[in-house]
């Protein structure tokens, strides 16, 4: 009877599509016994599964059920799965088996989803037919011919599940149920065959049991009649589905429903993966496509049509050489496809054409999908259009190799190209000439007129420098108002000279700015031939700028030649820079002091002082020479503040010991005074050393009064309301206003050695050094000549009334151990604790 029925079982392919990815099973019941020779016979099996196939996996199979294994997983060939669940009698016999088999899920997707879980919706179907038989063979006589000499009851397979199994008759009433379903419902079989909905549950629950009936009767086959989330016994929520189908006899009568729920929380899982899966697909930023074996695109994302401009429609079944854009060359193709054959990944940039014609580079990947027997069964490809991060790029490029200001080559770019061009001459046996050129005074336009006035100057200046050059020629701009130009294949000098006289011709129209005003520049330029005076392209360019730097020292406005001479002296200055680094740190420095007489009594007045530098390598430095040196390297503020608390602190000493002095003259930088702390520094320092104000005295130069001179006057007055003596060093030499003089908060004016040295001969320094007193004194200055050397020089100057001298006629700068003859003792010592007052 078992045996006829199966045979009969008509299973049907099912398909389930979430998100167009399609899923195709069919499923298989068979029953078995082992003969005498010890292998598997079928003795009934239903539709759906081919005689070839059963053959195949028949031996396979007997392992299995020999081994009483769970579940086996087996490959039937690259299209289908087959997944294998054996049935057992009461007795715990293996009798039988359920086949899955999977004919639609690809590899890739396998990961996504539970094959088992999901087929399981699809056993109610079979039960169906198999129960139908069961029941239909209830009725038959028990005198019928045909028995079943198998160990096998219906009641031993429902058990076997864990899914609530149960059967109606067609009149409603229960007439099996499987061992879950006793649990669930909390009653045995014997309290639940025989009855009906309205005896087992409430009425409105019975109604739904029944109004589910009647739609799997209606429908005429398997229906998902519910589906809601509960709690399980052990407080667990789960998804749960039930299923009903209708019973049939054979004569197409209906003899009741038989009805099953699941657990479907993994199927639920497996659903949400895939939906978060194409999700995925679809909402990528990067563009998919997938390709199967041959290259034809099976499937492609919103990104995709995003970037590329085609639809779905329009490149399904088409080949990804429909993009190619023909940039790369055939070798790139075959060295991508051995890699991604080889490797099974393939990672670069491609330049591919959009639908309207544009071409656009991205970053892909390719990756080639193999099935279990490591057969490639598709190609999915990720991108991302980089056009964006291409031009950032070239932002950057331009940005590392060319100045953004005037757009010309900077110097990383000028030196590589430099360099290139040394290499060339060198093996050419050409020359080639280096022009270095610095605008003079440019400082004074960015601080006057602004640094956007500025740059409009260097903007123009560069275009006027690039027409005045030749096609071969490079122009660049190293740094702010430095420009250089490398002349390639020069023949000989008098080119260069003609270079030159072409570039200093740009500077000889004024430079219009906003059509209300003009101004006109100046250069300097230093020139450098390889390989006469460099043989790489380093050496070229530093002896440039030392050319460049001797034509500022002659004045300006012209060019120079470079010579072996200027590296000597650059050399030179670079190593007498180092040591003045060294000095400072080691206070190599100390200072000499000459004394200041009042001219009527020749009694004194105060001292000047002045540093020395005495070097262990170098010896005694003039301070001529690097005073100017530490002004250029920066030095000159460590340096001035060091010379003032050194002054200070001799003063204390002097005073402690009785030594009675007027004051101790300091000479202070302009780059000093320029400074905005300089007026907190010098009252620092008195209050560390102790010093009275009224003992020092600040010698300025008329210099400082060319950078913010309101600045300076406010400053000053500071200085001076401090109880601080000024004075103006070295007057009529520089800067000259009576104007902001006459404003100044001075005391003294020093008439400069210049002027002393020839009077009373000279007639003009006569009249100047006479001007300058009657200046000072109708101004109520006192007067100081510096640089007396003669008795003439100092009669002249009693005789026109000047108040103060200083000089080699009186004394020279001396150390402080050996001016006690200048410094007179006073019996009762200062007590400078009460004497300070700073105000």
């Amino acid at each position: 009877m078992l045996k006829k029925a199966i045979s009969q079982v008509q299973l049907r392919e099912w398909q389930l599509e979430i998100n167009d990815i399609s899923a195709e099973f069919r499923l298989t019941i068979m029953f078995y016994q082992i003969n005498a020779e010890n292998s598997i016979e079928a003795i009934c099996t239903s539709q759906g599964i081919d005689d070839n196939t059963q053959r195949q996996h028949q031996d396979s199979l007997l392992q299995h059920l020999k081994a009483a294994d769970a579940q086996s997983v087996q490959t039937v060939d690259k299209h289908v799965t087959v997944y294998h669940q054996p049935i057992r009698s009461s007795k715990g016999h293996i009798i039988g088996v359920i086949t899955f088999s999977d004919k639609a899920i690809e590899p890739s997707q396998q990961t996504l989803f539970k094959p088992l879980s999901a087929m399981q919706t699809r056993i109610a179907d079979m039960l169906s037919n198999a129960i139908r038989y069961y029941i239909n063979s209830l009725a038959v006589d028990s005198n019928a011919s045909e028995s079943v000499s198998l160990d096998v009851d219906l009641q031993s397979f429902i058990d076997a599940f864990d899914e609530h199994m149960w059967v109606k008759d067609a009149n409603g009433h229960y007439v099996a149920c499987n061992k879950s379903v006793e649990r669930a419902w909390r009653k045995s079989t014997e309290q639940i065959v025989g009855k009906t909905d309205f005896d087992l549950f409430d009425q409105r629950t019975a109604n739904e049991f029944i109004e589910s009936d009647k739609l799997a009767i209606s429908n005429g086959s398997t229906v998902v009649v519910s589906e809601c989330e509960e709690v399980d016994v052990n407080f667990n929520k789960v998804w749960l589905e039930t299923i009903k189908a209708p019973i049939y006899n054979t004569q197409g009568q209906l003899t009741g429903v038989i009805g099953m729920t699941r657990n479907i929380a993994k199927h639920k899982e497996a659903q949400d993966q895939l939906i978060l899966a194409a999700n995925v697909f679809q909402n990528a930023v990067e563009g998919v496509v997938i390709t199967d074996s041959n290259g034809n695109i099976t499937e492609i994302n919103q990104a995709f049509t995003d970037i590329t401009g085609y639809s779905r429609e329009e490149v399904i079944g088409q080949n990804p050489r429909m993009l190619s854009s023909g940039r790369h060359p055939k070798s790139f193709f075959e060295r991508l496809w051995n890699t991604l054959l080889v490797q099974g990944k393939w990672h670069g940039e491609i330049w591919n054409r959009r639908k309207h014609g544009a071409i656009f580079p991205q970053a892909i990947t390719i990756s080639a999908v193999f099935d279990k027997l490591n057969i490639i069964q598709y190609y999915v490809a990720v991108f991302a259009d980089i056009s964006a991060q291409k031009q950032n790029e070239e932002k950057l490029k331009n940005l590392a190799y060319f100045d953004p200001l005037t757009q010309l080559p900077n110097r990383m770019q000028f030196m590589s190209l430099l360099e290139q061009e040394v290499n060339h001459s060198h093996r050419a046996k050409k020359q080639l000439a280096i022009v270095f050129l610095d605008i003079d005074f440019f400082k004074h336009i960015n601080d006057s007129l602004g640094h956007v006035i500025g740059d409009e100057i260097l903007v123009e200046l560069a275009k006027r420098l690039s027409y005045a050059l030749s096609d071969f020629d490079v122009l660049a701009r190293l740094s702010g108002d430095e420009f250089v130009v490398m002349l390639p294949s020069i023949m000989g000098t008098d080119s260069v000279t003609s270079s030159v006289d072409r570039i200093r011709s740009v500077f000889e129209r004024p430079f219009i700015l906003d059509n209300t005003q003009s101004v006109r520049l100046t250069a300097s330029m230093g020139v450098a031939i390889y390989p006469s005076d460099g043989d790489d392209h380093d050496s070229l360019l530093r002896n440039a700028d030392a050319a460049m730097h001797r034509a500022k020292l002659d004045g300006r406005n012209n060019y120079a030649f470079y010579t072996e001479s200027m590296t000597k002296q650059a050399v030179a200055q670079l190593k007498l820079q180092t040591a003045l680094h060294q000095a400072l740190v080691n206070e190599d420095f100390y200072l000499v002091y000459q004394p200041k007489l009042k001219l009527s009594d020749l009694s004194p007045s105060g001292f000047e002082a002045l540093i020395r530098w005495s070097d262990p390598v170098y010896g005694n430095i003039s301070p001529a020479e690097f005073i100017p040196l530490a002004e250029k390297i920066g030095l000159i503020w460590d340096i001035g503040l060091w010379v003032l608390k050194a002054a200070c602190l001799q003063g204390v000493e002097w005073l402690t010991q009785g030594k009675m002095f007027e004051r101790i003259s300091v000479n202070v930088a302009s780059l000093q005074l320029q400074r905005n702390d300089f007026v907190d520094k010098v009252r620092s320092i008195l209050l560390e050393t102790g010093l009275p104000a009224k003992h020092l005295e600040l010698e300025v130069t008329e210099s400082c009064m060319m950078n913010d001179p309101d600045a300076i006057i406010r400053d000053l007055k500071l200085l001076g309301a401090m109880g601080i003596a000024l004075s103006i060093d070295d007057f009529g030499t520089g800067y000259s206003s009576l104007n902001y003089l006459k404003k100044l908060p001075i005391d003294k004016l020093k008439i400069d050695q210049s002027f002393v040295r020839d009077i009373p001969h000279d007639a003009n320094n006569t009249a100047i050094a006479k001007a300058v007193i009657a200046l000072g004194h109708a101004l109520n200055l006192q007067i100081i000549a510096e640089g007396v050397e003669t008795i003439d020089q100092a009669d002249f100057l009693r005789l026109n009334g000047c108040d103060l001298v200083q000089g080699y006629l009186y004394s020279k700068p001396r150390l402080p151990q050996d001016l006690n003859e200048f410094l007179p003792i006073f019996h009762n010592r200062i007590n400078l604790a009460t004497d300070i007052e700073l105000k």
